[in-house]
């Protein structure tokens, strides 16, 4: 297609190294994250049906539950 360019633009030099910025722009961290093997593959399982990544799961799933949270709802 003429005028359509895939070329990324440059990075920022006041990024953090080790952090990512989301859509938002909320400054985004890793860590490590142990889970038993079994609820690993339920999450991957959950993760597939709802077309996103086990990563992606986990962050939705954390945010519903600090949302819930923050309502003051029951928790389960």
């Amino acid at each position: 297609m003429a005028g359509r360019s895939d070329a990324r633009p440059p990075s920022d030099p006041n990024k953090v190294p080790g952090s990512d910025a989301d859509e938002g722009g909320e400054s985004r961290r890793s860590f490590l994250l142990r889970l038993p093997a079994p609820l690993m593959a339920e999450l991957r399982g959950w993760a597939t049906q709802e077309v996103r990544s086990l990563n992606g799961q986990i962050e939705f799933l954390l945010r519903e539950a600090v949302r819930a949270r923050r309502k003051g709802s029951p928790e389960p």
